[in-house]
């Protein structure tokens, strides 16, 4: 192994000469005390390093050592449920070794090494093998089962196999003779976080990731294998949203990476997840969840590698053949790691001082996401979608992450301050988000909700928008100069904003809402504004039909529980029908 020389410390930025035949990204121990590190720059003999760790204390003189391998994670059972540091580091161990402060230069390993697991292989001695087939089955979780795969780099013929038995990730399973020799093979791998995982190929992304959250689901929905951007001012929800879409996601597996938050945020996580049941699975949440906590106190490097472990983990579990959702929250907090780190380094700083390559570095990590054909035999189709926060200073969404991130992302989701200020929550503007995903996904929906999902999507867009306009109007010159279809428009809207697009994250029953539901709230409110239409058109007053039961039975909808919702959607159905129709008559008779 390498050993240099420490030559030169700033911050998380440190410097070591005779480093003659190290590698880019190697990972290397930095001082006495083994502060964990990772080459960036190499110079001749000179390794300019970032340290993962408080470098407080380390002074010039003191040796540096490589490890020969870059930044890695290691893969296999005992990850889902796990809470990391930004380099796997795993946190309640640490806490058991030091205590409540970890201490620099302590490490543990990633994964335990003294537990079994039940290990069911699924192939024979003699069979040929490719990298990404799978060997055997380890049931993690009541919802999770681990397919312990060929390692991509390996192929050949498996020589021995293990019996079905308890294994630890120490002991090797089976042995593979390849060309250069004989592989022996375990429950775990290690990975390098900074490459990615190779698969066969991508596919297109035509299926939903059901969130839970109306707004999202019924107007801009995101794929599976998506990108998505939650751009948002100081107090809009971004953070909530995160912890909702973790909580409710259709995905397999949900991957959470608390890049450069707040402490108390990160600690809400911690306490509520392992707590919250899935509506899905009937489980606890943490039985399909892997947290990555990296908070703003913690090294500002280990920021910047976070969100490249989260997405490694992600991909692992992609390449089973899972739906995984990788939340990053936030990325700005990872770009301002990098803006430090290349000022540091004394590179040429871009717009508003963050390095030249933020753009490439931000469309590397989202390029990563994806529906993709697995390694290994057969076709194994699994994918990865990734939700990234940005925190844009002043909510100017003209800053330099917020407009790279759009440039790459096809789901804009903003969050708009005004709405928040008024307590409606989530805070999406509904006029300025996007969704580039719904064309793709119109087959799904068809065969799915019926072929007019999107008609009423449009149809509840076409209404917000119009209310946009016809409250301008209003501001100019009174509410009296608009007709009776206008004021139509006004009052269904508002319906849409205030009875579905609102969602309390708080409400036991409202915080998820299934997307059966979703469809049967909006046919329902839709269905009110062509009967108010054909029944003004009759010649009956508006204020009679705004003063129908049945409006108020809409706007209770959200908290009925779906156990009973079924029910009272048909209830519902009637109720518009025969109060509209006794309506009618008693106008008719008078």
């Amino acid at each position: 192994m390498v050993k240099g020389v420490l030559t030169h410390i700033a911050g998380p930025v440190v410097t070591a000469k005779k480093m003659a035949g190290s590698l880019m990204y190697e990972l290397v121990r930095v001082g006495e005390t083994g502060l964990i590190g990772e080459i960036i720059r190499i110079v001749g003999d000179t390794a300019t390093i970032q340290v993962y760790e408080e470098t407080s204390g380390i002074k010039p003189g003191e040796t540096v050592e490589g490890t020969g391998k870059p930044l890695s994670v290691e893969l296999g059972p005992g990850l889902i449920g796990q809470i990391y540091d930004g380099i796997q580091r795993p946190l309640p161990t640490l806490q058991t070794l030091v205590g409540a402060f970890i201490k620099r230069g302590v490490s543990a390993p990633p994964l335990p090494k003294d537990k079994k697991w039940p290990f069911h292989p699924t192939i024979k001695k003699g069979t040929k093998v490719i990298g990404g087939d799978v060997l055997g089955t380890v049931p993690e979780t009541p919802v999770v089962t681990q397919k312990i795969p060929v390692p991509p780099t390996i192929e050949g013929t498996v020589k021995e196999i293990v019996s079905e038995g308890d294994y630890t990730i120490l002991d090797p399973i089976a042995e593979v003779q390849t060309p250069q020799g004989l592989e022996k093979i375990y429950l775990t791998h290690l990975w390098p976080v900074r490459q990615a995982r190779p698969y066969k190929r991508k596919v297109p992304s035509t299926i939903p990731l059901c969130t839970g959250q109306r707004i999202i689901d019924a107007l801009f929905p995101i794929a599976k294998g998506g990108t998505a951007c939650i751009p948002g001012g100081f107090g809009t929800g971004k953070t909530v949203m995160q912890h909702q879409l973790a909580q409710w996601a259709d995905a397999d597996v949900v991957v959470y990476v608390g890049c450069g938050e707040r402490g108390n945020e990160m600690a809400e996580v911690l306490e509520r997840f392992p707590k919250l049941i899935d509506p899905r699975t009937g489980h606890l949440l943490m039985t399909r969840t892997i947290l990555i906590a990296n908070t703003s106190n913690m090294p500002i490097a280990a920021r910047e590698a976070s969100v490249y472990t989260g997405i490694t983990l992600g991909e692992y579990f992609r390449d089973m053949g899972y739906d995984v959702a990788l939340m990053a929250d936030s990325t700005s907090r990872w770009a301002e790691a990098l803006r430090e780190i290349s000022g540091r380094l004394e590179e040429m700083p871009g717009e508003e001082g963050y390095p030249a390559y933020l753009a490439s570095k931000l469309a590397e990590f989202y390029e990563r996401a994806g529906r993709v054909v697995a390694l290994g035999s057969g076709e194994k189709i699994g994918s990865i979608s990734v939700i990234g926060a940005v925190s844009p200073p002043g909510a100017d969404f003209s800053e330099p992450v917020t407009v790279n991130t759009l440039r790459i992302t096809k789901v804009f989701w903003s969050l708009d301050t005004a709405l928040a200020q008024r307590r409606h929550f989530p805070a999406i503007n509904w006029l300025t988000s996007y969704s580039l995903y719904l064309k793709t996904m119109e087959e799904w929906y068809d065969k799915n909700f019926g072929p007019d999902w999107l008609k009423l999507r449009d149809a509840a867009m076409y209404l917000l928008q119009r209310d946009e306009e016809l409250r301008e109007i209003v501001m100019l010159v009174g509410p009296d100069a608009l007709s009776v279809g206008q004021r139509i428009i006004l009052e269904v809207a508002r319906m849409v904003k205030e009875d579905f697009l609102r969602q309390s994250a708080y409400h036991p029953v409202d915080t998820y809402c299934s997307g059966e539901k979703t469809y049967q709230m909006l046919r329902l409110i839709l269905k009110f504004y062509e009967r108010t239409k054909s029944a003004v058109d009759r010649g009956i007053p508006l204020e009679k039909i705004l003063s129908l039961p049945v409006k108020e039975e809409i706007a209770r909808m959200k908290i009925v529980p779906p156990s009973d919702f079924e029910k009272v959607s048909e209830e519902l159905d009637k109720h518009i029908d025969e109060q509209f129709n006794q309506l009618s008559s008693e106008i008719l008779e008078a």
